[in-house]
């Protein structure tokens, strides 16, 4: 057994594996386009190591896509077979059992059983943030991190992306000008650290400054040009930037080149690109046949069921597009899903999931009505969906437009009011825009003559 880079031993006995598996401890904490190349190769030197066959479990569900459940279980078996020589290791091997069990939170609550003896676990630490991430479980994760950072030395390996997932968590948790700090200490420590940098373009989105998120990105390409497709979703944060400041060619741009550079089905990508065209839509901007890539792509991702927040992206573009046949039937197994109670999952597609399909497929349909009432009665659970503020707020966009096109001018100024109460007070063009139409709404009422 030796020892990695952060401290913690590994069932590892040569020198080749363990550099293997260092460098892809510090990819993935990168979102390093490197990492499946490193795990690849820790694996053929050590085709025993039980912890690196969990780790490639693990990363397999967080991609969040059905076909690759077969490969996860075998990655589990590999796992079972192997060499865990510690507790710790175990864990995880225990964590990807239960996920594949269908319970991703008694994942995240076996890979934090390694915290509990070790709070500053870096491995632990970055696969329960992204556990928690997609499951909504914003003080979960960070507490952890709380807990973490005051015993993490300025000379640990791991501090400065360790700093950028509390910027994250800060960020989620409207402890914005904390997350600014720790975001930017962390990107001086890990110039690469694209996580920490996109936190702070997070925290630039929730307080209404899109142009010091922009004077905060540009410059720094080089922080994540190295990455996976994480790139495109930094390059998102970019165009959201530019549209707050109207300059809608230059986001229709960044959507071509940056954004859909590669027609991936990746969820998180096509969660990225029909958020944006979406929004775009809402501003009255044409967007030509860009629906039509992501309607096909997901026309093939139905039956996926992964994720909820997946699935809503999913709905986006079929609405979009005009696919009736396919958004009735992805609507109908979000229903069935809600109803399946076998799983994690089921609560989650059952609300907000349900409400929310309905709501979109009626906003498609032009029914603004049903669309507003179904939108607003799942808006209370949306954190449970996953996601960031800033990618569920594109929901938030269509529920207050759905409301102003239904006449519900009240209820969506309450929406409003919560929505600039999140963001500490701050209010973006959109949300200034929607007041004004409403004030423009009410002006021809309030300027009829008494009878």
């Amino acid at each position: 057994m030796q020892t990695d880079l952060f401290g913690s031993d590994v069932s590892l006995d040569n020198s080749a594996s363990l550099a293997e598996w260092n460098a892809l401890q510090l990819a993935f904490l990168a979102h390093g386009a490197s990492t499946p190349d490193h795990l690849g190769a820790t694996l053929k030197a050590a085709p025993d190591f039980a912890l690196g066959h969990a780790t490639k479990g693990l990363f397999l569900l967080l991609l969040g896509r059905r076909e690759l459940i077969a490969t996860a279980r075998e990655a589990l078996q590999a796992a079972r077979q192997g060499r865990a020589d510690s507790a710790r290791e175990r864990a995880f091997i225990d964590a990807l059992a239960a996920w594949l069990d269908g319970s991703p939170e008694r994942a995240a609550d076996r890979v934090e059983s390694v915290l509990d003896s070790d709070p500053t676990d870096t491995l632990a630490l970055k696969i329960s943030h992204a556990i928690r991430f997609i499951l909504g479980h914003k003080g979960r994760m960070l507490a952890r991190l709380n807990a973490a950072l005051p015993r993490i030395g300025e000379d640990h390996a791991a501090k400065g992306y360790l700093l950028g997932c509390h910027a994250f968590a800060l960020e989620e948790n409207g402890f914005y000008a904390d997350a600014r700090k720790a975001g930017e200490a962390g990107l001086e420590r890990a110039a690469d650290d694209a996580w920490g940098l996109h936190a702070v373009a997070h925290v630039h989105d929730m307080t209404g400054d899109s142009r010091g998120g922009l004077a905060w990105l540009t410059g720094k390409e080089a922080a994540w040009a190295h990455c996976n497709n994480f790139r495109f979703h930094v390059w998102w944060h970019k165009a959201l930037m530019h549209l707050d400041q109207g300059d809608h060619a230059t986001v229709l741009d960044l959507y071509d080149h940056k954004i859909r550079a590669e027609h991936t089905d990746d969820y998180r990508d096509i969660s990225n690109a029909t958020s944006l065209l979406m929004r775009l839509e809402l501003e009255g901007v044409p967007v030509g046949d860009r629906w039509e890539e992501l309607a096909d792509l997901s026309e093939t991702r139905i039956g996926d069921g992964c994720l909820i927040f997946a699935d809503l992206h999913y709905l986006l573009a079929l609405v979009s597009d005009d696919r009736d046949a396919a958004t009735h039937q992805l609507v109908a197994r979000i229903v069935a899903d809600g109803q399946a109670q076998a799983t994690d999952y089921a609560p989650v597609f059952d609300h907000p999931g349900v409400a929310a399909a309905h709501g979109l497929e009626a906003f498609g349909e032009g029914n603004y009505a049903q669309a507003f009432q179904s939108l607003a009665a799942a808006r209370p659970a949306m954190q449970r969906a996953g996601g960031s503020h800033a990618q569920r707020d594109v929901f938030e966009r269509i529920t207050i437009d759905a409301g102003i096109r239904a006449g519900q001018l009240g209820k969506v100024e309450d929406i409003l009011d919560a929505r600039s109460a999140l963001r500490d007070g701050a209010e973006d063009s959109f949300a200034r825009q929607r007041r004004e139409m409403i004030n423009d709404l009410r002006r021809p009422a309030l300027a009829v003559p008494a009878q």
